[in-house]
């Protein structure tokens, strides 16, 4: 890596880094990052690139308030093991030990696919390796219908609705495209046979619910919050919710009764939803 060299630093080095910097305490827990703008500057690269590396980052645990409006901060110590965390730093080591099955299914509804779309990168990174080899990965995932109206995200004083709703209907058909092409591109990379599909729900689900492999439910509260967002025409006012921050509950079936009861009935309320009232769901 030449960083202001002849050679653009990739996303892996900007991240390792910025890695190295938080292992050698010149970033702090509660320190905020330079911004996106600085950062690209430093490294000789797009913002794109350092998206990336930040992306990277908050999957392994190391950043948190990951929002639109500021740097994120420096994450403190891990949770202790069991403990909720947040969906961005705890889904991905649960999603890699659900690839570690010979057959993996994972079945998600959601306001976006967006966490999906970050955690899956890990398990992805390691087939790539060559450390994990699965021989089937089945994907459904249940997202809310374009046709209806939201209850989340909204404007404050409502007259910003279409605007909100478009800007959230590009994000969940980008996501859920690079989703379903980063997944089906291991039939050609590694001959491992992919199935994914949506389905699109009729209401705003208030919460975000994955389901992996039949022995683990994993579950986490939609929190609306007060948010700005600058846009051509000024400032844009709305309620919304920040899923990657969600605190994420997990339920397995080998824990004891409780939990394969939830884990059971999640998986029958996620069956019957994708069986009934859901219809197809086209990502344009």
């Amino acid at each position: 890596m030449y960083v202001n060299g002849s050679r653009r630093a990739t996303p892996q080095e900007i991240a390792d880094v910025l890695r190295e910097r938080i292992r050698r305490g010149d970033l702090k827990p509660g320190d905020r990052l330079p911004t996106q703008a600085e950062l690209a500057e430093e490294f000789g690269v797009e913002r794109g690139a350092v998206r990336q590396a930040l992306s990277a980052l908050a999957v392994d645990g190391l950043l948190r308030d990951i929002t639109k409006g500021s740097p994120p901060r420096i994450a403190g110590p891990a949770p202790a093991h069991g403990e909720p965390r947040p969906t961005m730093v705890g889904l991905a080591p649960r999603l890699t030990e659900a690839f570690s099955a010979s057959r993996v299914r994972i079945d998600a509804a959601c306001l976006t696919a967006e966490s999906l779309m970050l955690a899956l990168s890990e398990p992805l990174r390691l087939i790539h390796e060559g450390r994990l080899r699965p021989e089937s990965v089945d994907i459904r995932i249940m997202l809310p219908s374009r046709e209806i109206n939201l209850a989340f995200p909204v404007s404050v004083d409502g007259r910003g609705d279409d605007d909100v709703h478009q800007r959230w209907l590009a994000m969940r058909n980008a996501q859920g495209q690079v989703l379903r092409h980063n997944l089906r591109a291991l039939r050609f990379t590694h001959d491992i046979d992919v199935q994914v599909a949506f389905r699109a729900l009729p209401f705003t689900p208030p919460v975000k619910l994955y389901l992996l492999n039949g022995s683990e439910a994993l579950l986490a509260y939609y929190v609306i919050t007060h948010r700005e967002e600058r846009t051509d025409s000024g400032t844009l006012e709305m309620y919304d919710t920040l899923g990657s921050e969600s605190l994420l509950f997990s339920f397995e079936r080998r824990t004891g009764p409780r939990d394969a009861a939830f884990v059971e009935q999640s998986q029958k309320w996620f069956d019957a939803l994708w069986e009934t009232i859901t219809a197809d769901l086209t990502l344009s």
